[in-house]
């Protein structure tokens, strides 16, 4: 394949597998702390089972990430993970909302969230499988695009199916998953050129490649992860506390705050593609740095904003620049990893971003709390995190992609 020839439609139609995965997430976002809710739980008890998929994340996704690199079968190595985990999912997915007591939801949640954890490193891997270096940034640009998709067509459905009742919006994201990801296993081949890594694979392990990204002579293994710690805790805890910003501090109601918040999800899906092309112009590290400077000024110009459009101002850079950081991130760390340990550096890149998923916001939270209810302490809680990020990029030696051959 030559490199002036971006192969479009397989990376669109590996976009579903992503597409999928997206779809099912707003839908059990939106719906499953009303049940719970309902029930009879406390807030903080519902907050806590809704970040059971993150707490289970850091530990299976790298783990199966690193024994997806190890499968050997005649579909592949990455699509018997997903032959066994998406029906999975999306047969207990359905069950969330049919239970009537909490502790069946709870098991459906659980079961659920166990079984989208062990497709999600693979199908993502596929990314690093099937694309040389220099290809990736532009094809994590449309993966991201089709994600972003998924998660708008989530919104737009799924409000209007929940007024038939509590399982159909459940009940099109199993489908439309199941649909996805089975798109991906009968149209996207997997290569079979890996022959020659079982060798090094064989006694692979996800803490042992761990200890060799800390050990490692070259240090940027260790620094990108570091990085994308930093700013995923910067950029979560944002995205998790901004609404109540904006509802407390600017007196703007939810529901306005609401359409005004996916302006910032609307701009990372439209500038998704175009960062990818930036960063294969530019360089992937030189393209994140931009992201990472741009969301530092706008974490402190939120400590000015005093009024809607100054708001809106921030969300929608944000949206841009943090496409410029996320949608390039990935390809990153597989250029420093390696070709031969694809699904394993996809676990640790999922390790670092669900360790900033649950710490972020929490910490943020007690902020909040010991400030007296001073929401603006977010964005210097960020600004530091992204600041830190920057710290470590700057640190990070860039691989030069090489271009495919014929």
């Amino acid at each position: 394949m030559n490199d002036s020839k971006f192969p479009y439609t397989r990376t669109f139609l590996l976009g579903f597998g992503f597409f999928g995965i997206s779809l099912i997430w707003p839908i059990f976002n939106n719906y499953v702390p009303i049940f719970l809710k309902e029930l009879g739980l406390s807030a903080t008890a519902v907050g806590f089972v809704m970040t059971w998929d993150n707490y289970l994340n850091m530990f299976v996704q790298p783990i199966v990430g690193e024994r997806s690199d190890q499968t050997r079968t005649r579909l592949g190595r990455r699509k018997p993970w997903m032959l066994v985990g998406a029906p999975l999912a999306a047969l207990f997915f359905v069950m969330i909302p049919a239970m009537r007591t909490v502790m069946g939801i709870m098991l459906a949640v659980l079961v659920t969230n166990v079984c989208m954890a062990l497709f999600r490193s693979p199908t993502v891997a596929l990314l690093g499988d099937l694309y040389p270096s220099k290809q990736r940034s532009t094809a994590n640009g449309i993966i991201n695009l089709m994600g972003g998709l998924g998660a708008i067509l989530a919104f737009l459905v799924g409000g209007t199916l929940y007024k038939m009742g509590r399982i159909p919006p459940f009940a099109f994201g199993a489908l439309v998953m199941v649909v996805a990801i089975g798109l991906v296993i009968l149209f996207i081949r997997e290569p079979q050129d890996y022959a020659e890594q079982a060798a090094s694979d064989e006694k692979g392990a996800f803490l042992d490649h761990l200890r060799q990204v800390v050990n490692a002579s070259d240090r940027s293994g260790l620094l990108i992860l570091l990085a994308i710690l930093s700013w995923f805790i910067g950029y979560n805890a944002l995205e998790t506390w901004i609404s109540s910003f904006g509802k407390y501090t600017l007196g703007i109601n939810e529901g306005r705050m609401s359409i005004l918040t996916s302006g910032l999800a609307l701009t990372f899906v439209i500038f998704a593609l175009p960062s990818g092309l930036l960063a294969t112009r530019f360089g992937r590290r030189r393209v994140i740095l931009v992201g990472i400077a741009g969301l530092l000024v706008l974490f402190l110009y939120g400590l000015l904003i005093t009024n809607q459009a100054m708001l809106i101002v921030l969300l929608v850079l944000g949206g841009i620049f943090w496409a410029l950081i996320n949608v390039n991130s990935l390809p990153m760390v597989y250029d420093v990893g390696g070709d031969h340990n694809i699904g394993a550096f996809t676990g640790l890149y999922y390790l670092a971003s669900n360790i900033a998923a649950i710490a972020g916001p929490q910490v943020v939270g007690i902020l909040i709390d010991l400030t007296d209810q001073n929401y603006r302490i977010m964005f210097i809680f960020s600004a530091i995190f992204m600041a830190l990020a920057g710290l470590f990029m700057l640190r990070v030696g860039e691989k030069q992609p090489q271009p495919a051959t014929t």
